[in-house]
């Protein structure tokens, strides 16, 4: 078996150096050539809620050869187009994507590769890269977990793989509601990595500000708002049923929900969206991947998506340089 994780940033790097760590197969790629070095020459060195230094293989897409059985794909999927088209080349006959991605990715990937080819994967946890070859895990070790599946009816032959290779970090579970799956991440992500982006903190502070927390809430409802209109069935993470927890009809539950956020949220409160690391760096973010996507299905059953257009816009702004991410944008949503 020959596998890779490609678009090895910082959660691709912390997946890797455990699966390495604890005797699995598995090589590094990305286009960061000074992250490469700093990994070729110390290894990938995990900081946060873990601290150790594992030696991997790791190289840039340039020097990719033969062939794969298992790729996990990691990158940004504004790039997924280009980026499968390419490794499609290098991916073995009977091989597998597996997209470790934010918003529901399978769908594109399974037109460029075919269903057969592809598996989901949902991560619930979190991190940040520090510098070059340096990441820091930013959730609880008690909380690294997968969740696999696939939008095929039959069951992929490398699915006991693939759930081998993850289960080297975490606990996995195989979904058979797979999309239902990508909902609860797709979820989670519009409300506090939507918010982490646009205010510019972690997902902790989010929630321990009344004022953000109550978007935040107003995200969630969003959602399975969207879902229930869909014929959707939210699946719980980690055992959590997001629905029953959070949703609410009335002013009662509704005070409960907004009091459960930050206790739901508090073994990631270190975390920080990827998409504010990238507005850091000056780059484009997945938000229309995120909550764009709540907006599109949102229109398509006829669910309006106020605040989820809002935080799109607001990110889009940020993006063009006309705002910068901050509690003062607060006031966008009032």
């Amino acid at each position: 078996m020959r596998t890779a994780i490609y678009g090895a940033g910082s959660l691709g790097t912390i997946l890797g150096a455990y699966i390495a760590k604890n005797g699995g197969n598995i090589e590094l790629i990305n286009r960061n050539k000074v992250h490469i070095e700093a990994l070729q020459k110390n290894g990938a060195k995990v900081t946060g809620t873990v601290n150790f230094t594992q030696k991997v293989t790791a190289y840039t897409p340039d020097a990719m050869s033969g062939k794969y059985d298992i790729i996990f794909l990691m990158t940004k999927q504004q790039q997924n187009r280009e980026v499968v088209t390419y490794i499609k080349d290098f991916l073995a006959d009977d091989g597998v994507i597996v997209t470790l991605q934010n918003g529901i990715p399978e769908l594109l990937i399974s037109e460029i590769v075919g269903e057969q080819r592809v598996l989901g994967c949902t991560v619930a946890w979190g991190a940040t890269m520090q510098e070059p070859g340096v990441c820091e895990l930013t959730s609880s070790p008690d909380s690294l977990s997968f969740s696999i599946g696939s939008l095929s009816a039959k069951t992929n032959h490398h699915l006991d793989n693939v759930k081998g290779l993850l289960q080297m970090m975490g606990t996995v579970e195989i979904d058979s509601n797979f999309i239902g799956s990508r909902w609860s991440k797709l979820l989670i992500n519009s409300a506090f990595s939507g918010m982490s982006a646009v205010l510019g903190c972690t997902f902790g502070e989010a929630a321990k500000n009344r004022a953000s927390r109550r978007i935040v809430q107003a995200l969630i409802k969003e959602c399975i708002d969207v879902c229930a209109a869909g014929n959707i069935k939210i699946e719980p993470v980690q055992g959590k049923d997001i629905v029953k927890l959070l949703d609410y009809k009335n002013r009662i539950k509704k005070a409960i929900s907004l009091f459960i956020i930050p206790i739901a949220i508090r073994k990631h409160a270190k975390l920080k969206a990827s998409m504010l690391q990238d507005l850091e760096k000056n780059k484009k973010t997945e938000v229309d991947a995120i909550n764009g996507i709540a907006s599109t299905f949102g229109r398509k059953v006829g669910v309006p998506t106020p605040m989820n257009d809002k935080v799109v816009e607001v990110i889009h702004r940020i993006e063009d340089g006309a705002l910068k991410p901050s509690f003062e944008n607060l006031t966008f949503f009032t």
